[in-house]
């Protein structure tokens, strides 16, 4: 174990498209360029943030599939695989992931598999970003069992805006009966698009409806095209853009989320 107090964060939401992977590349990625040490956990069988990072998942490549499914003889330092970026690290996701909810049903204990793992490097970094599926599943179970911390990407969209009483119940549920530790750091209202009266009505709402304006983070992050053309890239925009506003939003965020120590 290392001699860092690190910061375990599920970036959460059980609504697709709304900036979850996004957020778990770029605010990693801005928290490195602010020289803190990150590592992502892909949990999500898409593996978009793996593919965000510009790392290939090459023949015979452990995953964190092999590391849930194994935990025992496979070790998380054996998943852990270094990005381009120094302090900026990944333990990759691929295809196999989906399987691990079926395999894992009968297992004692399945809902820890993740914790179990990643316990060797609790302050090996500053920060571990974990992303999830965009569906309440054995993997989300996993990784909120392991957070300490939520962020919660909300689309500035009616129904992204509806589904986020479902995700509160879902998180508090854990709360109670899996990981007393876990607590809601913040909603950061994400696809923020200035130019339509919807964005602006459920931006308004988040800031006004007592269960979130607490939580709402100052940032909100912008529709910005800069951010899918570096996706497909392989790159964080805030190394691919520095000047985009998707760059300066999730450096903004990182900074607001410091402060949030």
């Amino acid at each position: 174990m290392g001699d860092k107090k690190t910061r375990i964060i599920a970036i959460a939401n059980e609504k697709g498209g709304v900036g979850k992977t996004v957020t778990v590349v770029n605010l990693g990625a801005a928290l490195c360029r602010g020289e803190k040490t990150v590592l992502v956990v892909d949990m999500d069988p898409q593996f978009n943030a793996t593919r965000g990072l510009g790392v290939d998942i090459e023949d015979g490549m452990l995953t964190v599939y092999d590391l849930i499914k194994d935990n025992e003889s496979i070790k998380a330092a054996d998943v852990i695989v270094s990005t381009r970026w120094e302090g900026l690290d990944l333990i990759p996701s691929n295809v196999d992931l989906s399987g691990a909810k079926v395999e894992l049903i009968d297992e004692v204990g399945r809902e820890n598999r993740l914790k179990e793992a990643l316990e060797s490097i609790y302050g090996e970094y500053d920060f571990i970003l974990l992303d999830t599926p965009p569906s309440l599943s054995l993997l989300t179970v996993n990784v909120l069992a392991y957070a300490k911390e939520v962020i919660v990407p909300c689309q500035t969209h009616p129904y992204a805006y509806a589904a986020l009483d479902g995700l509160f119940d879902t998180i508090f549920a854990i709360r109670e009966n899996i990981n007393t530790d876990l607590s809601i750091t913040g909603v950061v209202a994400t696809l923020f698009d200035s130019r339509t009266r919807v964005s602006h009505n459920i931006l308004e709402k988040l800031k006004n409806d007592e269960r979130y304006a607490d939580l709402l983070f100052d940032t909100v992050i912008r529709i910005n095209t800069t951010i899918a053309e570096s996706a497909g890239v392989g790159k964080p925009v805030v190394f691919y853009r520095k000047r985009s506003y998707g760059s300066s939003d999730y450096i903004s965020l990182a900074k607001e989320l410091l402060s949030h120590s």
